[in-house]
């Protein structure tokens, strides 16, 4: 069976750095941090006190009322939000396709964490008085499937309609499914993409409760330092990214623009902890030569990995050791940055908003930059021989470009992009 190409036609972002592709993408390359105090809680009593918010988020841009909104948990707003950017740039009739070929794959790491705990909150003040009292849209706005029902239903998209589920490699697996779903003829075209919403009590004191999170609460804009010897833990991310993929000759018969090629994916697992990364990164490892393998490039071809680089202790260094035993001598010719030192940790978000950075690295030319970084902050474990692209965003050619993320229970997916050739 000869599998079909496919490429991306569509691109949407509600993200810390702005409220489009376009936008996220500009405060990218100008090395803008999106970290800053939160201001949807009381803080005082905890560990972290900042993390990277959407700002300016209205869901009425998005044809979202203010009825239905009530009833949606923010993280599937953010979803539909992105769904609809990337439909209106995709530039597609939907009258004139076969709905019943376009189907709607979204990554979700927790999905509706304020809603559960607003309800559960509701219950432990009244539950032992008045018996459960539970919202009828409590379910429905929790569950994390429930963002991909709504984008089928605003647009009558029949085809695969389904979440996924791996952690921080939610929406790369989503990805990875939606262009293997193509690939194989059984749709042809998918909206694709991840979203998250947890910046909230629940997410914020769980992940301190891990010491997963930095406490630099004094500096939050330059908290996230993937790479730097000072790092110490993530920041907490929320928003939404999604990508447009479609089928090559379906993309071509409406004259649609296209932005790049995705041409592979790879999968894995540690099978080590869970959560911390393997030390010597070999769940990494696999997953990149995996994605190599798969869309059948040799390391010498890829010009930028955008790197899973949390800005943790241990994770940050078993990536380097994958990176370099990879790509070996090449590792040293490639340029390799963390978007997540200016995001943050978007979570399940986090896959999809990076695959759109390098979507836009093959087609500008450019890599975004890893932020935070001094001279006087370098980590001994740490080979500053390769190019981190620090502080500054380089021009460079980029061929093809490669998306790492790892999720805890040791999930890792990957997936490539290179620039398009009939």
């Amino acid at each position: 069976m000869e599998l079909k190409r496919v490429v991306v036609t569509g691109l949407g972002a509600i993200t810390p750095l702005g409220n489009s592709a376009e936008e996220t993408w500009r405060n990218m390359l100008a090395g803008v941090s999106g970290a800053a105090p939160i201001t949807t809680f009381n803080t005082e009593k905890f560990k972290t006190t900042f993390a990277c918010q959407v700002k300016g988020f209205n869901s009425e841009d998005y044809g979202i009322n203010r009825k239905d909104a009530r009833k949606m948990d923010l993280y599937c707003q953010y979803a539909i939000a992105a769904a609809k950017q990337a439909v209106d740039d995709s530039g597609v009739d939907i009258e004139a396709i076969d709905r019943d070929r376009v189907g709607v794959v979204f990554g979700v790491g927790i999905g509706g964490i304020k809603t559960f705990q607003e309800e559960i909150e509701v219950y432990g003040r009244n539950g032992a008085e008045q018996g459960p009292r539970f919202s009828p849209f409590f379910i429905p706005k929790m569950i994390a499937d429930i963002a991909t029902g709504h984008i089928s239903i605003m647009y009558g998209f029949h085809g695969p309609n389904y979440v996924t589920t791996s952690a921080c490699a939610s929406s790369t697996n989503a990805l990875a499914d939606a262009y293997n779903l193509i690939r194989l003829g059984k749709a042809d075209m998918i909206v694709s993409g991840g979203s998250e919403a947890a910046v909230t009590e629940g997410g914020v004191g769980g992940f301190n409760a891990m010491h997963a999170l930095s406490t630099r609460n004094d500096d939050p804009e330059h908290a996230s330092r993937p790479f730097s010897a000072s790092r110490d833990g993530f920041v907490m991310a929320e928003g939404a990214g999604c990508l447009i993929l479609e089928e090559l000759e379906h993309a071509k018969a409406r004259g649609a623009k296209i932005y790049a090629e995705m041409v592979g994916e790879g999968m894995s697992a540690d099978a080590h902890h869970i959560t911390a990364s393997h030390p010597e990164g070999l769940g990494a490892i696999l997953v990149m030569r995996n994605a190599l393998d798969d869309a059948g490039l040799q390391p010498e071809d890829i010009d930028y990995i955008n790197v899973h680089g949390t800005s943790t202790p241990v994770g940050d260094i078993s990536e380097v050791k994958a990176i370099k035993a990879v790509f070996g001598e090449h590792a040293y010719k490639l340029n390799i940055s963390s978007t997540k030192s200016m995001t943050g940790h978007m979570l399940g978000a986090a896959g999809a908003v990076e695959a759109l950075a390098c979507v836009l690295a093959v087609r500008d030319d450019i890599v975004p930059p890893t932020i935070n970084h001094s001279e006087d902050d370098r980590d001994e474990a740490i080979d500053y021989d390769l190019n981190f692209t620090f502080n500054t965003a380089q021009k460079r050619s980029v061929r093809a470009a490669l998306s790492n993320t790892f999720g805890f229970g040791g999930h890792n997916a990957c997936v490539i992009f290179r620039k398009y050739a009939d």
